[in-house]
């Protein structure tokens, strides 16, 4: 396994390590800054999250640099993003920190572009990430972090970032989820 796919792993990984930071009954105490305060459970559970999510730039760089690309890492890489996504979405409904709702829309789209994926692979179609994908997986993960990091510091200039960066994700996951689905029209017709 070549270095960018371990770092790819790493990413599936941590995510065990995430959940139970986040979701375990850990009483480690809690921070406090300006009005808002944060458990260390938390604090170190977004801390795991922003560095997974930044090991996706990360092995996709050293792939293109070192021309390590590979099939196995075509697979892993979208399926880690989605995996990691997904998990800190459901733990934000549990802990009733984002709406239910909206964690559904995302996670039914990831679901449909992936399917879309598949499908059109069995036909011998490609449907390569683009722009509008890798803008709405970071507009994921922006808004995910705030909501673990309990938005701070913007709770300290009463701003409700992660309210804002979570409908901003949402935006972004229904256009581009849209925008795949109408760019292969024609190869999902095809497809019959």
């Amino acid at each position: 396994m070549n270095l960018p796919n371990k770092i790819t792993v790493s990413r599936i990984v941590l995510i065990p390590v995430f959940m139970v930071l986040m979701l375990a009954p850990l009483d480690l105490g809690e921070l406090a800054i300006g009005q808002e305060t944060i458990p260390y459970a938390h604090l170190f559970g977004a801390i795991i999250f922003i560095i997974a999510s930044v090991t996706d730039w990360v092995d996709g760089y050293y792939a293109r640099k070192l021309n390590l690309v590979t099939n196995l890492g075509k697979f892993l890489d979208p399926l880690a993003d989605k995996l990691l996504v997904s998990a800190a979405l459901i733990a934000l409904v549990e802990l009733q920190m984002a709406p239910a709702w909206i964690v559904i829309l995302i996670i039914s789209r990831e679901f449909a572009v992936t399917g879309l994926r598949l499908v059109l692979a069995g036909e011998g179609e490609v449907v390569a990430a683009n722009m509008l994908g890798k803008i709405k997986t970071w507009a994921q993960i922006i808004a995910v972090s705030a909501l673990l990091l309990h938005n701070i510091p913007f709770e300290m200039i009463s701003v409700p970032f992660d309210t804002i960066a979570l409908w901003v994700a949402l935006i972004f996951t229904l256009v581009s989820g849209w925008d795949y689905f109408y760019k292969n029209k024609d190869a999902i017709l095809r497809s019959k």
